[in-house]
């Protein structure tokens, strides 16, 4: 579950002493706060401790991660040549410390637990880079598409090709499973996701073909589920905005979906967890591919011992399944 160690208390004592980016770049902290959720809650996997934003720099593009707000970017991409003066990411000499944290996920996890490297997908980096700081409406991003296209695509590309070799770099690592989470994708219209985004996440995709397991993750996607379902992913996520058995039929047979509780149920009582959890059961309804997740991050504020009920309960339920 996403973000599950933010809502734990050893998580919260080790931020109250080193900054989010501090503990990303440092690899013995992102092993020990990518374990938390492991060892406190008995999940299935291990994601690493990172932000969708970490390969920023090494394109050139520094931020700052401001408490409550997200990445912050000084100086976003508004033209050809802020987008011409990008570089290629190169994991090995920008971001040695992912692959080494991944490496010593990998020796700490016990036996049976996987390990889940991510990336941030092309369109949400470059939603970064040109709105400067999370959006509502995406104004400068819709604009760069409809009133310079070449410059949209050219970003695009450049994006796609550093995800790739980011993504490459923690297959190699060890990584057992990659998600690319495309967090924005829901804030657009079908014809702009297949003329603007789909080719792009279709390349990084396609280039990551037959290494490791590949999850497609956004929000809001019900409406783009039809295109997404072509973009390459052996396992797509879902939010708790659309039935799993809608999702199940867009998709078809021969995809996993990953979904699909409401994370705010968790801010309930108990029965109330476990009565929406048990829903998105009976809807899976003991299909093959079906992982049990939450449509989004884990909040802030989310009971522990409710996320702890709530693994343990899917567990219990799948061994009992028939």
């Amino acid at each position: 579950m996403r973000q599950a160690g933010r809502a734990l208390p050893e998580y919260r004592a080790l931020r109250e002493r080193h900054s989010m980016l501090e503990m990303a770049r440092t690899p013995e902290l992102a092993v020990a706060v990518s374990l938390q959720p492991v060892r406190r809650l008995g999940v299935d996997a291990a994601i690493l401790f990172s932000d969708i934003s970490t390969p920023l720099p090494g394109m050139g593009v520094p931020f700052d991660l401001v408490e409550g707000v997200g990445p912050v970017i000084a100086h976003p991409l508004r033209n050809a040549a802020d987008v011409a003066a990008l570089r290629l990411l190169e994991p090995a000499a920008d971001l040695p410390y992912v692959a080494e944290a991944l490496r010593g996920l990998k020796a700490e996890v016990p036996p049976g637990v996987d390990v889940i490297g991510f990336a941030g997908a092309p369109f949400t980096l470059a939603s970064y880079m040109v709105e400067g700081r999370g959006s509502r409406d995406f104004a400068h991003v819709k604009r760069m598409m409809l009133s310079d296209p070449d410059t949209w695509h050219q970003l695009m590309r450049r994006v796609a090709e550093s995800t790739i070799a980011y993504l490459r770099a923690q297959a190699a690592a060890g990584a057992d499973a990659l998600q690319l989470f495309d967090s924005w994708v829901g804030a657009l219209s079908p014809r702009d996701y297949a003329e603007f985004v789909q080719p792009y996440t279709q390349a990084v995709f396609q280039a990551l073909k037959g290494t490791v397991p590949l999850i497609h993750f956004g929000t809001g996607t019900a409406t783009l589920l039809p295109l997404m379902r072509r973009d390459g992913a052996e396992v797509i996520s879902v939010d708790w905005r659309i039935n799993l058995n809608e999702a199940w039929s867009v998709l078809g047979p021969n995809l996993a979906i990953q979904g699909n509780l409401d994370p705010g149920a968790l801010l309930g009582p108990w029965a109330a967890v476990r009565d929406r959890a048990d829903e998105v059961l009976r809807a899976a309804a003991g299909r093959p591919g079906h992982i049990f997740n939450l449509g989004h991050g884990v909040l802030p504020g989310t009971d522990p011992d409710n996320l702890a009920r709530l693994v343990a309960h899917v567990h219990e339920k799948g061994a009992t399944r028939p």
